[in-house]
């Protein structure tokens, strides 16, 4: 941005900016101090520290003329030629990682450009206003396009979420990091679910993923990045059996996740705040997250929706899609497979459980709610799921257990094995008489037997 004002009035401002310091260094200050001046001089201003050494340079040499700033000639845009231009874009396009001196290095050693005729700066606004600067390809690059914004229009059309890295408790004497789980709506803006846990794995992405379509009902889609607490076979699982859309962001693409990261950065404003409430356990910050979601961002205007995000939810004329109870909790079940052993029981997580004989040597997939193993679901390649209780082991041995109807033992009225090799027998004996001749033994005139 150019500054439009007088050069005195830069002067005067710059001088302000550097009179703490000034008064520090003829106090005889110690180096700490002057240190902590020149940062704070240079966070308060937006200035770089060299910028801050220039203004002092000038300042002891020239006085307050050193603080003026310098004259300069306003560049001519045609100063480099057309063809020089389409040369550098060239070369920027083979390797969008070169810098503008790599640029100009090449033109020059290739004679494109004679030396020193090129000025880097030049350059560099030149290949910006034509979109090939080195940020505007660093995006071509990573995503393939430019990122495009998107919303989508009804509510519980599409769910983003995330997690996010919170500030530390101590809990039974160790210090520990928490994590804040969201998921909010795209169209609406509207967090459906938010919660902070005491660790990241998969478990509670489930839980917060679980209130939030008991409130709000399920989603046609979620769009989840490729984490492991979002990219498991729990999470396929679920949607499938929930009817929900499974879509991933390409990776390394934060952009496509926008309205989510955008909220990130809005709960910072919230954890400045309760940082002054001295939290020390997990249920200060959800209560007081509970608060602050309420009062100070579902019924504030948000600039996108010219309304509020809860205004905007609770107006849209997209209905709620329900889910039984039961499909809800089948969903929220894990499942593994376990092999059946001899005994007819399974093993997991270190206890025995019995399936039945019947399933011998066979994989079979247990569902399982993770907070309650006590009963296990069992879901055989053929036939209606069963529920499966831990087996108990008493002082005497349990009952045997009946084999099922349909692989007991049938009593047969003869041997189907001894009919059939009779018939084997009696059908090679045939053959055998009608190979044999017994003329010789009658008397007959030749004399030969035909075997």
């Amino acid at each position: 941005m150019i500054d439009t004002r007088k050069p005195e009035e830069i002067a005067l401002s710059r001088h302000k900016a550097i009179s703490p310091l000034l008064e520090a260094l003829d106090d005889g200050a110690d180096g700490a101090k002057i240190v902590q001046l020149r940062k704070d001089i240079c966070l308060k201003n937006g200035i770089s520290r060299r910028t801050l050494g220039r203004w002092l340079t000038g300042y002891s040499e020239r006085g307050f003329e050193g603080l003026k700033p310098a004259s300069r000639i306003p560049s001519k845009p045609g100063i480099i030629p057309e063809s020089v231009i389409e040369e550098a874009i060239f070369l920027r396009r083979e390797l969008p990682s070169r810098s503008i001196p790599q640029i100009i290095e090449i033109l020059e050693m290739e004679g494109k450009a004679p030396a020193g005729s090129v000025k880097r700066t030049t350059l560099q606004e030149r290949l910006a206003e034509r979109g090939y600067s080195a940020r505007q390809m660093k995006l071509y690059s990573q995503s393939g396009v430019a990122a495009r914004r998107f919303a989508r229009i009804d509510r519980n059309d599409l769910w983003q979420s995330d997690i996010k890295f919170g500030p530390f408790i101590t809990v039974n004497g160790e210090k520990r990091q928490i994590y804040l789980v969201c998921f909010i709506d795209d169209a609406t803006r509207y967090v459906v679910a938010a919660e902070f846990y005491d660790s990241q794995d998969q478990a509670v992405v489930e839980d917060c993923f679980r209130k939030a379509i008991l409130k709000a009902g399920l989603p046609r889609r979620v769009y989840f990045d490729n984490g492991k607490q979002f990219n498991n076979h729990w999470m396929r699982r679920a949607c499938a059996t929930l009817e929900i859309t499974l879509l991933f962001a390409k990776p390394y693409s934060p952009e496509s996740k926008g309205k989510v990261e955008r909220f990130n950065r809005t709960i910072d404003s919230f954890l400045d705040e309760v940082s002054l409430k001295h939290c020390r356990t997990l249920e200060d910050y959800n209560k007081y997250l509970a608060v602050w979601l309420q009062e100070c961002y579902h019924s504030r205007e948000h600039s996108s929706l010219k309304t509020t995000p809860e205004a905007a939810y609770k107006s849209s004329k997209a209905a709620l899609r329900f889910a039984p109870a039961d499909v809800v909790a089948k969903a929220f079940k894990r499942a593994e497979l376990r092999k059946v052993d001899k005994s007819g029981c399974i093993s997991f997580r270190g206890k025995k459980y019995e399936v039945g004989v019947a399933f011998v040597g066979q994989n079979v997939t247990v569902a399982y709610d993770h907070t309650d193993i006590r009963t296990l679901e069992v879901e055989p390649k053929y036939g209606e799921p069963f529920a499966i209780k831990e087996l108990t082991i008493g002082i005497h041995t349990g009952p045997r257990p009946k084999l099922p109807k349909t692989i007991g033992r049938v009593n047969p009225e003869t041997s189907r094995l001894l009919d059939a090799k009779e018939k084997q027998y009696k059908s090679r004996m045939d053959a055998a008489k009608r190979a044999i001749r017994y003329g010789e033994f009658a008397g007959d005139e030749d004399g030969e037997a035909d075997v």
